[in-house]
């Protein structure tokens, strides 16, 4: 399995680095589409200021990923020398979207986001814990944020291609409310985790388990896993390999077959529902460095050709919408036949993760998501 070294890292961000050629969007038009998310509220922008993005688009002049990274990083840099760690840590994250891997530029972005989230974490009560666990010889790093009533359930959050685990642990408040803990970790491939995407990588995954399990403050019976986009996967992998020690998984978005094969992933490429840098975003995560690599990579991943879908699993809820141009709909539906018997939410009128206008991003997590996650960990 690879590894991601901590002395190997500049390495891989320089032999990553791509050019935002990418697109699907002109220099112009990505101007244009950032704004409009950011005014919108919309990923990756949600959370970011309107007249920051606009402050930072009208200073970038190329497509490159050092260009990018850049005109945000003097936003985030503003933002931290007035104090404002909330949105210097928003700033610094769009800065190093869609990876980290992909530039130098973005490396030390991703750097400054993690220093900025940091300080905004020791203002939050309850406080965010930072967990090193020992990974064969590495660590996984995480967070962990519990409300006052122990031992607590626990929802163990993984983050998507490009989202990273201090989002999933700053959306935490609606389950704290309901005494409910969080657990955050970066999935394999992206932020600080310690292995690329593989066959098996969930193992890093088992072994967070493990550890909190041993936390006397945490309900060890009462843990259901959430993931989210490429992440639902992962969510999909723990519902058959931790069965019995999960009360359920969250597949929000659903990747799990046919969205490996080199077909799909050529027709993805195109999909305008991703900012930019689709391609280079997904090879980063396995460390691929040619398309014919990349495309060749992905199908072993397959639930269906690793022998999963008819095993017994966990409670599921598969999560997404019929017009998702990121992963297919039919993944949903083929998870959805075989195996033990599933929930599912599926927006007609939805793209990836069931988003659209009626139901935005936010409206499926507090209406579809999380009622159904604090049903089963009560």
């Amino acid at each position: 399995m690879k590894q991601l070294a901590a002395a190997t890292v500049l390495v891989a961000v320089s032999s990553l680095s791509f050019a935002q050629s990418w697109g699907p969007r002109s220099l112009e038009e990505l101007k244009q589409e950032t704004i409009r998310r950011a005014e919108r509220n919309m990923g990756p922008l949600a959370g970011v200021k309107a007249e920051d993005a606009r402050e930072a688009m009208a200073g970038l002049d190329s497509l490159e990923p050092d260009a990018w990274a850049a005109a945000w990083s003097r936003i985030g840099e503003r933002h931290l020398q007035r104090g404002d760690y909330y949105h210097a840590w928003h700033s610094f994250n769009v800065a190093r979207w869609p990876s980290e891997r992909l530039s130098p530029g973005k490396q030390r972005a991703y750097a400054r986001a993690l220093e900025a989230f940091q300080q905004y974490a020791r203002s939050l009560e309850p406080p965010i814990e930072t967990l090193r666990i020992p990974f064969e010889g590495a660590e996984i790093v995480a967070y962990l944020r519990l409300p006052a009533a122990r031992p607590a359930p626990l929802v163990f959050g993984i983050n998507g291609l490009d989202s990273r685990k201090e989002e999933v642990i700053a959306q935490a408040d609606a389950y704290l409310k309901s005494g409910v803990g969080v657990f955050a970790v970066d999935m394999p491939g992206t932020g600080q985790a310690p292995i690329l995407v593989d066959v098996g990588a969930e193992r890093m995954f088992s072994r967070a388990l493990d550890y909190l399990q041993a936390r006397p403050e945490i309900d060890a019976k009462r843990i259901v896993v959430q993931g989210r986009s490429w992440s639902g996967y992962w969510a999909a992998v723990m519902a058959y390999t931790e069965k019995d020690r999960l009360r359920g998984a969250v597949v929000h978005g659903v990747g799990i077959h046919e969205y490996y094969s080199p077909e799909w992933q050529k027709k993805a490429f195109s999909t305008r529902e991703y900012l930019f840098d689709v391609y280079p975003a997904r090879a980063s995560v396995y460390g691929t460095k040619s398309m014919d690599e990349f495309l060749a990579y992905g199908p072993r991943l397959s639930l269906l050709a690793r022998g999963m879908l008819e095993r017994p699993s966990a409670p599921m809820l598969l999560v997404n919408g019929e017009r998702d141009s990121q992963q297919p709909i039919a993944d949903l539906y083929l998870l959805m036949k075989h195996g033990d018997p599933k929930d599912v939410w599926v927006n007609p009128q939805g793209g990836h993760m069931g988003r659209s206008e009626r139901w935005p991003d936010a409206k499926v997590r507090s209406e579809v998501v999380e009622p159904w996650v604090l049903r089963h960990l009560r």
